[in-house]
């Protein structure tokens, strides 16, 4: 990244699942490519999620060093995976995510601010948030190279997937000690 920025933006490649330490290393701004395995899970999902861990149920997948990627396909076309692959708002997952988190979640990837229970809970459990480029779910979708539905076909496109992603393009927006890029670069933009 060129220009006056007094922070230059890191571009980092990490596989997923990942551990705490490599959480510790990334920054809000960093540029990250993801590589190996995310799951998908919005409202309804995290919903029943949270409800089976209300009843002692365990979770349809091993969560602990995972990333879930709030999101909701549409239809592939022939020869392809996944069709259109977007962001959706992260916010309407955050009461269902301090208990996730607490379980051993390490990141989660989608759009908007999050609650500072949420951020609290990043920062206690040294989770990342990650942000995805919304508008951009047919590019994002070149970066997914399987797609499999795990739990709750149920719920169509909001069912739980096992993503493996090749360089899938993602932005720290809140790194493990609670950094947020949104409220970084409305200061730095009020600066000038």
């Amino acid at each position: 990244m060129t220009g006056n920025s007094t922070q230059e933006q890191e571009k980092r490649c990490i596989n997923v699942p990942y551990s705490k330490e490599t959480a510790s290393f990334l920054r809000a701004g960093d540029y990250v490519y993801l590589t190996g395995i995310i799951y998908t899970a919005r409202d309804a999902a995290h919903k029943r999620m949270y409800e089976n861990l209300q009843n002692g149920k365990e979770l349809p997948f091993d969560i602990k060093g995972n990333v879930i990627y709030y999101m909701g396909p549409s239809p592939a076309r022939e020869g392809r995976p996944i069709g259109s692959a977007g962001p959706t708002t992260a916010s309407r997952m955050d009461k269902y995510t301090p208990a996730l988190l607490d379980l051993g979640l390490a990141g989660m990837i989608g759009k908007g601010k999050r609650t500072e229970a949420v951020r609290d809970a990043v920062i206690r459990n040294g989770a990342v948030y990650f942000a995805a480029v919304g508008g951009a779910g047919a590019l994002l979708s070149k970066a997914i190279k399987s797609s499999e539905v795990i739990a709750y076909d149920d719920l169509g496109t909001e069912a739980i997937r096992k993503l493996t992603v090749e360089d899938f393009p993602v932005v720290v927006v809140m790194d493990s000690e609670g950094n947020n890029l949104y409220e970084t670069a409305i200061k730095e933009y009020c600066k000038e």
